[in-house]
């Protein structure tokens, strides 16, 4: 029985408001997590089937965390002998946008003339589809930036040909120019791109009716998270969905709609009236998470904006401490300042470095902060460094796997084919390459074609043949019942067989360097796990499972004691005890592009989401000069700063003036001896 007692009324209501089009809007800190779960367990006691129920989140932390709350929820059946346990087969799907269009066009894809085995490029590989691309058209010595090209792609897919009109013009007609050939590239492999999910599915649903109707059927009742990030595409696939049982839940804010810049658009929260009139609005503005100073002026500061849905946050937490507001002469200065404030807090009042956050609005503002907490020997963890999945050998790995699966992926092979040597040069895949391009194939077929290697030297023809035999065979292992033989035994001999650990440690000139290399590698490999009958499809799953899980190293728990580095636009959803938010500065918040854009209301939703991270105590800083290519500029407050109510906010060199009181100092001097003791 699940027990809706223990909600909040306002909780309560959106819980139990179960048919027809209901908008949450859910604020900062108000536990919509715990009204999601609740709403999907009641929805299931009062008899609707989990099949019928989707729930579409953005990250896979997000859906795996919903899952795991649901599970708990739900009623568990019975095995033989009385023992509960989880019925997968039968449980709501709760999954990201692109995990959703996955599993639809895993099912119809080949209506749109794809195989059902598609691969999914990550951004790398479609980079290098680009480059190719631009490498076959582009004049010699001419030089594009394939990533503003991509980006470009990426936007037109998207939000349609009118987005980026701030672009150089030349690097805008040319992203038109080849939008045509990089989706032909892409489907000559047996490809798609992470737009390209969305996109084939909305083509699928106005291409073939009853593959709509089917998907219809079995998601009756849709609930999305996070609405204010959707995007054009992602609200059209939602509405096709929906638009005819109408079981549409969204929860969201519109006051923490901060990726504008990457096509989503607030529109689609504000405007749920126009396209559900009878429409059931829930307000959760009660929060759980930070004091009453901090919410007000989280408060005073999103007021501001005037295209928004009223709310006001509120606690019953207490008063809490005020805002402190600190200048400082320059980021230099500002960055041991937060670092001495830290180990303060850490001696004085017994404060984990865990329990800290220092929140950015760019990553080049991390440098001096690094640097200064390097010095002092304290931890920290920086959110946005590089990703286990970007690692070389990481890569070289999954291309290899790619490879096997679909040898006309050109981008795998082309990664790999001399990986270790195998005596096939550049200048031997150029030209195999250029075979490709006059012969309109796979570069796997033209290495299969006579006519192309009998062009080439008795040597190199041998290695053509013999990469290609090393390809078929590996197929030929992977394809049989795996029987004794685990995916993750497989990979390991196959890695050991081809050298490849000895090529790290050859071409690594840093030994310790290489063995970590190795180690990542092996690590990776004894996640590798499946369930299907044969070794091809656990490695199609176990790639689709990493393609799609690509925030999966972002997400990963860290469990050190260690202060935490971020930027304010990835720090929505988390939240810690004590903040301190440096370089609010005119120019870096707000972004002096929002000006040219006319983005400023989403520069205040990201102060205020930076805000609204705070549990206890926060600290927001700006500095009268910051270093820029090594020269000190002079810089502005943020206006922003003049929207914090003025009896909430402590200077910092009002305060330093004040004596501390002969109790207080007793209690911290007592802290810190204990401390060191």
């Amino acid at each position: 029985m699940v027990n809706l007692n223990t909600l909040n009324p306002e909780q309560r209501l959106a819980a139990e408001t179960i048919r027809g089009p209901v908008l949450i809007l859910a604020g900062a800190g108000t536990g919509k997590t715990r009204v999601i779960t609740f709403r999907i367990a009641h929805m299931v006691e009062r008899g609707i089937a989990p099949g019928n129920i989707l729930g579409v989140t953005f990250t896979n932390k997000a859906a795996r965390e919903m899952q795991e709350r649901v599970n708990k929820l739900l009623p568990k059946s019975r095995a033989p002998g009385g023992k509960a346990k989880a019925d997968k087969e039968n449980r709501p799907t709760i999954c990201t946008f692109h995990s959703l269009c996955v599993r639809i066009l895993r099912v119809h894809i080949e209506k749109l003339g794809y195989k059902k085995n598609f691969v999914i490029y990550d951004e790398s590989e479609q980079l290098a589809a680009v480059k190719k691309i631009l490498s076959a058209i582009s004049a010699k010595g001419e030089k594009t930036d394939p990533g503003a090209i991509l980006a470009l792609l990426s936007k037109f897919k998207n939000g349609g040909e009118s987005t980026g009109a701030l672009v150089d013009p030349s690097v805008r007609a040319l992203a038109v120019h080849i939008a045509k050939r990089y989706e032909s590239a892409l489907h000559a492999c047996n490809a798609v791109d992470f737009d390209d999910l969305i996109l084939l599915t909305l083509r699928l649903f106005n291409e073939h009716p009853e593959a709509l109707a089917a998907c219809r059927e079995k998601y009756r009742f849709v609930m999305v998270d996070e609405y204010q990030d959707t995007n054009a595409a992602q609200f059209q696939l939602v509405h096709a969905l929906t638009l005819e049982h109408r079981n549409l839940c969204v929860v969201g804010d519109d006051d923490q709609s901060i990726y504008g810049w990457r096509g989503a658009e607030v529109a689609n929260l504000l405007n749920m009236e126009k396209h559900f009139p009878e429409i059931k609005v829930v307000k959760l503005e009660q929060n759980y998470r930070s004091t009453s100073t901090i919410l007000n002026a989280a408060n005073a500061i999103i007021k501001n904006n005037v295209r928004r849905r009223g709310k006001s946050l509120w606690s019953q937490k207490g008063v809490g401490t005020k805002i402190q507001l600190q200048t400082y002469e320059n980021d230099e200065t500002e960055a041991r300042e937060i670092v001495a404030q830290i180990e303060f807090k850490r001696l004085a009042q017994r404060v984990r470095w865990e329990e800290c956050a220092i929140l950015f609005r760019t990553n080049q503002q991390s440098r001096p902060i690094e640097i200064e907490l390097r010095k002092a020997n304290v931890k920290y963890h920086l959110i946005g460094g590089q990703s286990f999945f970007d690692r070389r050998e990481i890569k070289d790995f999954i291309a290899f796997t790619k490879t096997f699966l679909n040898p006309h992926d050109d981008i795998s092979l082309l990664r790999i084919a001399n990986v270790p040597a195998r005596g096939l040069s550049d200048v031997t895949m150029e030209r195999l390459l250029g075979a490709s391009h006059e012969r309109r194939c796979s570069v796997f077929t033209a290495m299969k074609n006579p006519l192309v290697t009998t062009t080439f030297q008795t040597n190199t023809r041998k290695c053509i043949e013999a990469f290609v035999e090393f390809i078929e065979q590996t197929q030929a292992e992977l394809n049989p019942v795996a029987g004794a033989m685990t995916l993750a035994k497989w990979a390991e001999d196959f890695i050991d067989e081809t050298g490849y650990f000895a090529e790290l440690r050859r071409v690594e000139k840093n030994p310790e360097l290489a063995e970590s290399r190795i180690r990542n590698l092996r690590e990776m490999v004894a996640t590798m796990n499946g369930s299907a009958p044969t070794l091809a499809e656990q490695l199609d799953d176990f790639l689709e499972n990493i393609t799609l899980d690509s925030d999966r190293e972002e997400e990963k728990e860290n469990t050190a004691d260690a202060v935490t580095l971020i930027t304010m636009h990835s720090c929505k959803g988390l939240e810690f005890p004590h903040v301190f938010i440096v370089g609010l500065e005119d120019g870096l918040l707000p972004h002096t592009r929002s000006k040219i854009e006319g983005t400023m209301d989403e520069e205040r939703r990201l102060f205020y989401v930076a805000v609204t991270r705070a549990m206890l105590t926060l600290a927001i800083s700006h500095c009268a000069g910051r270093k820029k290519y090594g020269q000190l500029l002079p810089c502005q407050p943020s206006p922003f700063l003049k929207e914090l109510p003025e009896e909430l906010v402590e200077h910092s060199d009002a305060k330093s003036k004040q004596p501390v009181a002969q109790e207080s100092g007793k209690s911290l001097f007592a802290a810190m001896r204990e401390a060191i003791s």
